[in-house]
């Protein structure tokens, strides 16, 4: 079998190949009744243009796909699936605030570890899952994923990455030795800032069944208008990482000598703590760097200043957009801003931040 390049599998994954008089992709099967007689017989159970969806990012992550309506459906109903009362459940101490947030309602006890470990075999001791987000949102840590996998699963636990930051291009946490992949497809793989979404795969056929199952009677399931959005984007994930990334090394050599800017970090960068193992196991770097400005007046002036950067939470579109974290609650500095590098021309938006920087340096601050 020919093994196809990122882009080809972006552009042709979840196709049944060419039909002469139909659209290259499908769309959006708007039914809740079926005709009975077939697979379908109810939205709620099952949806074509889900599975034509489930296809395609299953491909790409290396595993068996089930969508959901938001990456918080989906990490939420993954750990419903897998864990029981009493279970001990070890979780990122620097990773995504809301899912520390779900865990309140959950009768599992929970271990906090941070990214960078320390990952011992007494860390892992006793836990049924080893929960990872690697990088990590916002620090963008990195762990060794397929050595804390193997720790995990001489100690009978199971692992989960969150892999929202890298995508299925950057990282393929299944082929790290991970048991589940999951990731808030809102961000870069549906990439338009249009569409909440989110999946889960897994290479297990039981667990994915179990999944589906749950999926069903909780009722979290996507519309089929926003799948098809989500498949209509992820064919150009490729050329969108590409740029991002473009973007990023441009963006973060200029502001590490910067004299307002402190403590820039990008895994793809040979100057950050996380690249020795991100140039391991990643495939690519993505578009999301953070810095650090003296205070938060100075990031709303930034931001003011700037043509082309807006405000916003969220990351992975086709806008440049500054998020200053600590507004939400994450444990940085007041000045820390999560910097979503989007498709602008990278000369264009180097000339803009940079710009916009010395502007909002330019005056004292209060």
């Amino acid at each position: 079998m020919t093994e196809w390049g990122d882009g080809t599998r972006c552009v042709h994954s979840g196709s049944d190949g060419p039909v002469a008089g139909q659209p290259f992709l499908g769309g959006p099967v708007l039914a809740a009744p079926y005709h009975l007689g077939a697979d379908d017989f109810y939205g709620r159970a099952g949806n074509p243009t889900w599975r034509a969806l489930e296809s395609a990012i299953g491909a790409l992550d290396g595993g068996l796909c089930t969508v959901f309506p938001s990456g918080m459906a989906a990490i939420t109903t993954m750990l419903r699936t897998l864990l029981s009362p009493g279970d001990v459940l070890i979780v990122p101490s620097d990773g995504y605030y809301l899912v520390r947030t779900f865990l309140a309602g959950l009768d599992v006890r929970v271990r906090e570890v941070p990214t960078t470990g320390p990952w011992t075999a007494d860390v892992v001791a006793g836990a049924r899952l080893v929960l990872l987000e690697s990088p990590s949102n916002p620090g963008l840590d990195v762990c060794d994923i397929k050595a804390v996998a193997e720790l995990a699963h001489a100690a009978g636990a199971l692992v989960a990455v969150d892999n929202t930051t890298a995508t299925p291009l950057g990282q393929r946490p299944l082929e790290l030795g991970a048991d589940v992949s999951v990731a808030s497809d809102t961000k870069a793989l549906a990439g338009h800032s249009d569409v909440l979404f989110g999946h889960v795969t897994v290479t297990d056929e039981a667990l994915w069944q179990e999944l589906q199952r749950q999926r069903t009677v909780s009722g979290a399931i996507p519309g089929p208008f926003e799948t098809w959005m989500v498949h209509r984007g992820l064919g150009t994930l490729d050329v969108r990482l590409a740029r991002q990334a473009e973007n990023a090394e441009a963006l973060v050599a200029k502001l590490r000598g910067h004299e307002g800017v402190a403590t820039v970090r990008w895994p793809g960068s040979p100057d950050d703590p996380s690249y020795a193992i991100a140039s391991r196991q990643m495939r690519r770097f993505g578009g999301v760097f953070t810095f650090e400005l003296a205070s938060a007046e100075l990031v709303t002036r930034f931001v003011g200043a700037s043509a082309l950067v807006s405000a916003a939470t969220s990351f992975g579109g086709l806008h440049s957009t500054a998020d200053r974290r600590a507004q939400w609650g994450d444990p940085v500095s007041e000045g820390m801003v999560r910097f979503s590098a989007g498709l602008e021309d990278s000369h264009d938006l180097v000339q803009d931040v940079v710009g916009a920087l010395d502007r909002a340096l330019a005056v004292p601050l209060q």
